[in-house]
This record gives structure tokens, sequence and C-alpha cells, in this order.
């Protein structure tokens, strides 16, 4: 905790030497309305006036006014942003030695203006924003994520680590992230969400939102917050499209290709993507154990190989139809078909008595096939009553997943001398699955005086899962199946949820947003084989408050409180076993209870770029995955998913950008946080708490003849997650990228990982559990892509749509490894 604070210190004593710097030259003005009256929170943009690059940016005050600070010599404009106003621009002006402060010229805001055309901002986004409610990864202006997969992207973001191990999504030392796509929840488990994100090329992915205190119009879910996977869209009118071709190589072959398209004329928006991803991989783990038994130690050492193959194609069509000015009726079709294979993988295991003697050598040939499906289909409405705000959105959704596993395993024993200690075992086992989503929602806006605003909304869900596994031997000759081990586990859950939130001013300077969401939910898992039924019935209430000072110019506060609910994903509530060899396995637990966590958090922005935010939470029935637990008589390790009584986190988070020259930007983003765990299990007290940190740098370069660079690095310190201590883990990576074809084509060559640097080393150590784990994969590739975008670049975009299965389908799976 010393460290933590030592470290809070030192962010203050920079952010007030970054403050304190002293000027250049300095630009004030003055923005009105068109009743003469002062223009507050209005966007002011510092131009260059020659042509027109963005210098920096500020936010005029509730007196209307503003100033523009640190400004180097040389000649300027200024310019405003307002949603529903006209850009309003200066006349140019010159910061030099003999005028150093500039005094613009009163600038009137007039509503809904033509846009102007003789000037043109030439900016562009930088890779990660950080803006007052939400950080924004600007994945399709990153040179080094072109052709990588989302969990690659996802990876950079600050605050997130990535447990490569455990496929588990962190955020600031915590897990429990609510994963969206297109403000859609995905209703997958952790590690299925990270799967899916693994098959999921960046090249179709324009931004990444990691909102870590969501409003009450959200659902419930997620303790530490929302990351959602905003999707490219077209914007223009007539017919226009995008196609990417990329392939990669690392140890094997990767290939990707998508294409977009979109038509709009008339009342009528179609929109469609088709994308394809081929991976060849592999994963190499060393597992070393040392199992305690009636006074003896045994030493069991392992080691795999496992070499994979993934196929996956996903698709995304729709047509929005504007009935009127008032109503807009929508479908929506998604889906994905997903083939991941492991044809040849190998375990070798050497077991060692307390004298270090070799007393068995077995060997385990795995042969996995999971195939997994999804179509989800939208019905959607929108009545704008009025053209001011004032409008009714219905979603009515279904969603089927279908999903077919096959695990194949063949073990052979052997002595020291490599003869036969016993017959092989031959097991194999096949688990079809189904899950179908329905879910309807509904929201309304009205707006306020002021610039206020009332929300409202219902949503309602139902779920219904059925899993069987059968699992059989090879008995003389032929196939018996095992009802020891065999399972059919069906799971049903609803949720009837409403909210109401209000957002609007206390004063001049300071806003507010609070709401309060209530969800009921009922569920029940059965377990027919092991007859099995555990139901729950519980009503939650979850508060939301938001509160922001505008301190003077360069100064906004953000103050946030939320609670938040994590229910058990379907996978982790059935109680079968999952077998990587003959001793080692992961088991279901279908006494799983909800988490709940209140969290804090407060946040100060400097100069719309500068950024500091310190946050506090409590969970309290933490849900952790990779639970260890031995069967030591048997040398059997395996790891399921429990509660633990209580986790406390703190965490200090810095964003940072750097114009080092004009060529040149940087990005930087420090991440600390601190986490406790208290709770009893397996007949003592297990209280663990630790201090930790990630980094992440991103350079951005502009070179001579339409050439831009990337180099971009990261490092995660040494962690504690759940049971398991992380070493550090890092690394870097750069890019280059060319324009072609009057800028309708773009060619990426990136490196990742060119050290092969980044690998997984940890260990667990609890009572009589002693184990450390190794593991490494594919990271170094290098990746050449290819984009061309063809037709009108002005089609105004396809709605953003948020469907009512978002939530569901995240816990519902993905069907990959």
């Amino acid at each position: 905790m010393k460290t933590f604070i030592t470290a809070v210190c030192a962010w203050l004593v920079m952010t007030s030497a970054i403050a304190q710097s002293p000027l250049k030259g300095k630009v004030r003005g003055l923005v009105i309305d068109q009743q003469q009256k002062p223009s507050e929170f209005v966007t002011i943009l510092l131009l260059k006036a020659k042509d027109s690059t963005l210098v920096k940016g500020a936010v005029t005050s509730d007196k209307g006014q503003y100033e523009l600070d640190n400004v180097a010599e040389g000649r300027y404009r200024v310019a405003t942003s307002l949603v529903g106003y006209q850009k309003v621009y200066s006349e140019p002006f010159t910061i030099d030695a003999a005028n150093p402060e500039v005094q613009v010229k009163t600038l009137t805001m007039v509503e809904e203006a033509k846009s102007l055309n003789e000037v043109k901002v030439v900016a562009k986004k930088p890779f990660i924003e950080q803006e007052i409610d939400r950080t924004v990864v600007n994945v399709e202006n990153s040179i080094v994520s072109s052709g990588n997969t989302a969990l690659e992207v996802l990876e950079k973001a600050p605050g997130v680590t990535i447990d490569r191990q455990n496929d588990n999504i962190q955020l600031k030392g915590k897990s429990g992230v609510m994963v969206m796509i297109d403000g859609k929840q995905t209703y997958l488990s952790g590690q299925e969400v990270s799967n899916l994100l693994k098959n999921t090329p960046s090249d179709n992915i324009e931004k990444i939102e990691i909102i870590t205190n969501p409003s009450s119009k959200y659902d419930a879910a997620g303790n530490v917050g929302i990351i959602n996977i905003r999707m490219k869209k077209n914007k223009n009118f007539g017919t226009n499209g995008t196609a990417i071709a990329g392939v990669g190589y690392g140890r094997y072959e990767k290939a990707n290709a998508s294409l977009n398209l979109n038509h709009r004329v008339g009342k009528i928006n179609a929109f469609g993507n088709y994308s394809y991803f081929h991976n060849h991989r592999f994963q190499e783990n060393e597992l070393n154990r040392i199992i305690p038994y009636n006074g003896t130690v045994t030493y069991f050492d392992q080691a795999s190989h496992r070499p994979n193959r993934f196929d996956g194609h996903t698709f995304r069509t729709g047509v929005d139809y504007f009935l009127n000015k008032k109503s807009t009726i929508g479908v929506l079709a998604t889906g994905f078909l997903n083939d991941w294979r492991q044809p040849n993988g190998i375990n070798n295991a050497v077991i060692r008595n307390e004298q270090g003697q070799i007393t068995l050598k077995p060997t385990t040939d795995v042969s996995v096939k999971n195939k997994w499906s999804n179509l989800t289909g939208n019905v959607n409405y929108k009545y704008d009553f009025d053209g001011k705000g004032r409008e009714l959105t219905a979603d009515l959704d279904y969603s089927r997943f279908n999903g077919d596993s096959y695990n194949n395993l063949n073990t052979t024993y052997r002595n020291a001398n490599d003869s036969v200690a016993q017959p092989a075992a031959l097991v194999r086992n096949n688990m079809p699955s189904e899950i179908d989503i329905w879910a309807f929602k509904a929201d309304y806006v009205h707006p306020l005086k002021k610039g206020a605003k009332f929300e409202a909304g219902v949503k309602s869900s139902s779920v219904k899962s059925d899993n069987n596994l059968v699992y059989e031997d090879f008995v003389d000759g032929r196939w018996v199946v095992n009802p020891g081990q065999s399972n059919r586990f069906k799971y049903t859950e609803s949720i009837n949820a409403g909210y109401l939130n209000f957002a609007g001013k206390l004063d001049t300077k300071t806003r507010i947003q609070a709401g309060l969401r209530l969800e009921h939910t009922f569920s029940r898992g059965n377990s027919l084989t092991l007859n099995k039924v555990v139901d729950r019935d519980y009503t939650n209430l979850f508060p939301t408050l938001f509160l922001s000072r505008q301190l003077d110019t360069n100064n906004v506060l953000n103050l946030s409180f939320s609670r938040r609910i994590d229910r058990p994903n379907y996978q982790n509530l059935n109680p079968f076993r999952f077998y990587l060899d003959p001793y080692t396995y992961q088991q279901g637990n279908p006494y799983l209870k909800p988490q709940f966590t209140n969290s804090f958090q407060l946040t100060h922005v400097y100069k719309g770029k500068f950024s500091t935010t310190l946050g506090y939470s409590r969970t309290t029935d933490v849900i952790v995955d990779e639970v260890p637990g031995q069967i030591p008589e048997q040398n059997i390790t395996y790891v399921t998913t429990d509660n633990l009584a209580t986790q406390d986190n703190v965490s200090l988070t810095m964003s940072f950008p750097v114009a080092v020259t004009k060529w040149w930007n940087m990005q930087n983003n420090v991440n600390i946080f601190y986490n406790k765990y208290a709770s009893p299990y397996l007949g003592a007290q297990y209280n663990v708490d630790f201090v930790a940190f990630n980094v992440y740098t991103s350079q951005n370069f502009v070179l001579p003849k339409g050439f831009t660079a990337e180099v971009f690095g990261w490092y995660n310190s040494k962690s504690i997650y759940g049971f398991y201590t992380v070493h550090p883990q890092g690394a870097f990576g750069l890019g280059v990228q060319k324009s072609l074809m009057k800028n309708k084509a773009t060619l990426k060559l990136n490196v990742n990982d060119p050290f092969w640097l980044n690998k997984f080393q940890g260990y667990a150590k609890y009572q009589d559990i002693d184990f450390k784990i190794r593991a490494r994969w594919e990271s170094r590739i290098a990746r050449l892509t290819f984009t061309y975008r063809f037709g009108n670049q002005n089609v105004k975009a396809a709605r953003q749509r948020s469907t009512s299965t978002e939530a569901e389908r995240n816990r519902a799976g993905g069907g990959n490894n």
C-alpha cells in the first residue's frame, strides 16, 4: 500500500509540473449565441492557418470564455465545434515575439446552419482517447493493429490485462468485465469472450470503448464496467464498400478477408458485412506439481504441445426503412460459424517419488474438434416525436447458439525404462449444446429545459440452455458409455428489469446524472444425470450517480458511483468435467452465486487530454475462475470456478499524450492498482494483498512521401489473480503504412512481438496445492494487410443498434479454445 501511495504522490507532482510549465504564447476569446448570451462548453480548436492541422483544443467556460496557452510561434485560426451548431472560424492571426498574447474577435454560434466548405480540418484521432466517461481505443487508425485479432488490440488498451494462460480479461486488476459488440451484450463466459475475440479480425473494428462506470440504462452486469467493441459502419449515400485482404506468418500461416457493403437510396438503407478468418497457431504449456499425501511427496512434471487451426465465418446484414420523418423500422441479422480443431495435441508427463525416481511416464495424445454457430435476429423501431431529442426505441431479439465439442484422449503408460507399465486408456467425450435467448427492451428519452433529459426503459429476457456430455471408454474393442462421467445439464433463466435516469445541471458549472435500475432474476440449474437442482430467485436495486464540475477553462472533475452484479455464466454452472489428460481436468460448479460490486470513481481531466482517475470498489461473493483443487491419492489436479468472500480494489489510471514534434506524437497510459482478497477456503483463511501496475506507450510518426509509422510497447508487473501469482509480462510491436490509389487504398505491414518476449509464468501455493505454470504461444507474427475503399464515401451510417440480447449472448459461449 505504501508503494501505491508513493505512486499517487509522484503523479500529482508530475501533473502539477505540467500545469505550471512556462507559456510560449496565449490565445483568448469569447463565444456567444445569437441572443448575445455566453455559449458554455463549446469545443475550441486551434488550427494552423496554412493547412488547418489541429494543434490543440479547449472548452469554453460558463461565461463563454476560453484560453489556450503554451502556443508556439506561428500563424493560426480558431474554430468552434458544438453538436447542432454551425462551425465558426476566426480570422487568421500570428503568435510571435511582438504578439505573445492574442485576443480573438468574439465568435457567434448559429444553430443548424450549413457547414462551411472553405476550411478543412486535417486531424487524425489518436490510438487512445480519454473522454469524460470512457476510454476510446481507435482501432482503425492504428497501423500495428491491422491484421491482428480483437484480443491482441484489446491487450494494448489502458488498464486491460489479458491472462493468456486462463483466457481471462481483467480491467484495472479485476475480472468480471462485460463485453459488448455494437452495444449488444454477447452473453459469453469470460473464457468464451476471450476465445471469440481471439478470432475476430481487428480490421472489422472501428473502436473499442472502455466504460468503467456505466449508467442505469445499461444492464447491471459487469462488476468492473463494460468493454464495447464498435464495428465499422459505412457513412455514404449511394453504394459504397470496403474490401480487406491480409496474410500473416509466425510459426504457421494466417489469413483474413472481409467485404463491407452499404447502399442507401430514398427511404431505404441496406448494409452487409462478411468476414473470413484463418489462424493456424500453437500453445505450449509446462506444469510442475508437488503433491503431498500420507507423509510422502510426489513430483508431477507435465509438458504439452497443442498446435491448432481455426476457421471462422461471420456476417452481419440488415435494412433500415425510414417510414417518414418520425419513424424508422429496421431488421438485423448477425451470426458466425466457427470451426476450431486440435488434431494432434500431446501431453507428456513424468511422475517421480520423494527420492526423485521415475515411477511412471504417461503420454496422452489429444484430438479436439469444436464447432460453434450463432444466428441472431433483431427487429427494431424508432419514433422521433418532435425532432428535438424526444424519442422511443424498441428491440425484439431472438438468438440461437449451437455447439458440438469432441474430445478424444489416448493415454499410454510406461516405466522409467520405457517398457509398458499398464494398458493404454482410450476415452472420448462428445457434448452437443443448445442455447435459446429471447429478449425485448424499450427505451424512452424525454428532453427537459436547459439541456436536461429524462430516460426510462424496460427489458425482459428468457434463456434456455441444454448441454449433454456423453463420456465413453474403449473397452474390449467397443465404446461403452461411462455414466459416472457423463452428464446432462439444463439451465433456464429469466430477468425482468426497469430503469429511470435523469441528467441535467445543478448550476452553470455542475452537471448531474442519477439513475436507478431494478432487476428481478429467476434461474434453475438442473443436472438430470446427478439429480441436482439449484434454484435462485432474487430482486436487486442498482443505483448510479455521476457529477461533473467544470473548474475552469482547462480543468474538469468527475465523480461517479455505481452498484453492479455479475451472474455466473451458463457453462460454469454445468458440473461436467473437461479432461486435459487423466490427471488434469476442469469442472463446473452448479452452486455458484452472483457477485455484487459497489464502485466509486474520481476523474480529473486537464485540457481535455491529460486524465487522472482514482477508483475504489468492493466486491462480495467474488466469482474466481481457475480455482485449484487436488485429489492427492490419485495425483489429480483440477480447477473449478468458486466464490470468495470479498475483493477490495484501489486503482489509479493516468493518460497523457505528448506532441513531441509536428511529425511525432506519443500516447502514454499507466494503471496502478491495489487488490486485496479475503475469504475462508479449504478450511483456512485466504488473505492476500498486493500492488501492481501496467504501462502502455505508442509512438506515431508522419514520414515523407505519404508514409506513416507506429511503434508500441506494453508491460504488466507481477500481480495476483485469485490463487495465482503471475510474473511480469510485456512486448512491443511496430508497423508502417502507405496510402495508395489517391487515398482509396492503404497497405500496412506490422510485426508484433518480434523478439518473442510475451509469455506466461505463474504459480499457486495454498494449503497442499503447490504448482508452477509456464506457457508460450505464437505471439511473434508479421502481417501484411491491403484495404480498398470503393463507391461514394459520403453515405450516412447505418444506425447503431443496441439489441436486447446483448447481455445474455455474452454468457453463452464462443466455442473456441
